[in-house]
């Protein structure tokens, strides 16, 4: 069976085993370009997904903040290894946080030992149940109050010490390049990353943004408590316990205000603009040598609540070499409500796969049998 096809079975899969409303998949290999879809954009019309829909890309705006901050140290205004204190003296000197330790190598490889943002209480009392994110989607965060969210619980570890997926780092890191800069945030990452690769639809969102441009698909959420539990009890051992009871119907959450993401996650694009950005930083192509080797150096993400037999560079991951029979395949990707997106591909830029569902990720399961059909690859068999 062509590996298309293959692709095709498990968009299909997707949507009548795992209940995702839609799943896209785009596919560029070599000069050949394939795209698939199942499923809808829109559960009440019917709709169907198309190409070149504006998305959420999620956490994957991690690597566009990292490359931000890798193309500054490029121009010598900074280096990876000053520390916090250096461009932003007393934000993280509370609660057990040391800023004269963690440098913004730690904030952008998940090691400066920050907890998980969204386990904070800030966050998850406003929008863990359903009745609380109706109330509170269009809040608006500024920097400043997310600073404050970043170091709003104590360290989970010492500095380097291990992994521990956190969006705080990256908002910390968003305000370094804004200190650094004089401009904001989403300036910098369309001078340095989105106008020099030509990514016509791409953009970071403005804070002011509730929807997207047409076509779109709407957004469905199950990623909810139960009723009456307490956000306060939420780890990242038990969350999955907490979680609403299945067969619920979503909830659409497309509009809403997505202020929150930040230099974490807040970047609009489409799949196309995602694997010419992605192939960018794979090959090297966007930065110089010695801060693409970085942005590549990987830790073990092993207990960190985290993707499974995969390795965290600078806002990117590699599948461990172990779990894929030795080939290698990096890649990019993060959620948001009601969105989830993520390219993987070969070093060389000439084997892209990239993906996005309607709703959260229900499991890893899609992805992993995703790769497995384009790349032959059974991921942690």
């Amino acid at each position: 069976m062509a590996a298309n096809e293959k692709v095709q079975r498990v968009l299909d899969w997707s949507v009548a085993e795992i209940a995702i409303p839609g799943i896209v998949a785009e596919v560029k290999n070599g000069d050949q370009t394939w795209f698939g879809t199942a499923g809808v954009a829109d559960i009440e019309t019917g709709s169907p997904r198309v190409p070149g829909e504006y998305l959420h890309t999620g956490s994957s705006g991690k690597a566009f903040t990292a490359t931000t901050m890798l193309a500054l140290e490029a121009e010598g205004r900074l280096s990876l290894d000053d520390t916090v204190n250096t461009y932003l003296p007393g934000v993280l000197d509370v609660d057990g946080y040391d800023g004269d330790k963690i440098t913004i190598r730690h904030l952008l490889s998940n090691t400066s030992g920050l907890f998980a943002t969204g386990l904070a209480p800030e966050v998850s009392y406003r929008y863990a149940t359903r009745s609380g994110f109706d109330q509170h989607r269009y809040d608006t965060f500024s920097t400043e109050e997310l600073l404050r969210v970043a170091v709003s619980q104590p360290p989970v570890c010492a500095p380097g010490e291990r992994f521990e997926y956190s969006n705080g780092g990256f908002y910390i890191a968003g305000a370094i390049i804004e200190k650094i800069t004089g401009n904001s945030y989403a300036d910098e990452v369309d001078r340095r990353v989105v106008q020099p690769l030509g990514l016509t639809h791409t953009w970071v969102r403005p804070t002011t943004d509730t929807d997207y441009p047409t076509p779109h698909p709407h957004g469905y959420s199950h990623q909810f408590l139960k009723d009456g539990a307490d956000p306060a009890t939420l780890t990242p051992e038990n969350w999955q316990s907490l979680m609403e009871e299945p067969g619920l119907p979503p909830l659409d959450v497309t509009v809403l205000n997505s202020s929150l993401g930040y230099a974490a996650g807040n970047v609009v694009s489409t799949t196309g603009d995602m694997i010419r950005f992605f192939n960018a930083i794979t090959t090297g192509s966007l930065l110089p040598p010695a801060q693409h080797r970085q942005m590549w150096t990987t830790v073990s993400t092993e207990g960190g609540y985290w993707m499974p037999h995969a390795r965290y560079g600078l806002g990117v991951f590699e599948f461990d070499k172990q779990a894929t029979g030795g080939r290698m395949l990096r890649g990019i990707g993060g959620s948001f409500w009601g969105t989830y997106f993520f390219a993987v591909g070969t070093p060389d830029g000439q084997h892209t796969v990239a993906v996005h569902t309607n709703t959260e990720w229900k499991s890893w399961e899609p992805m992993l049998e995703i790769i497995e059909a384009e790349f032959g690859v059974s991921v942690g068999a």
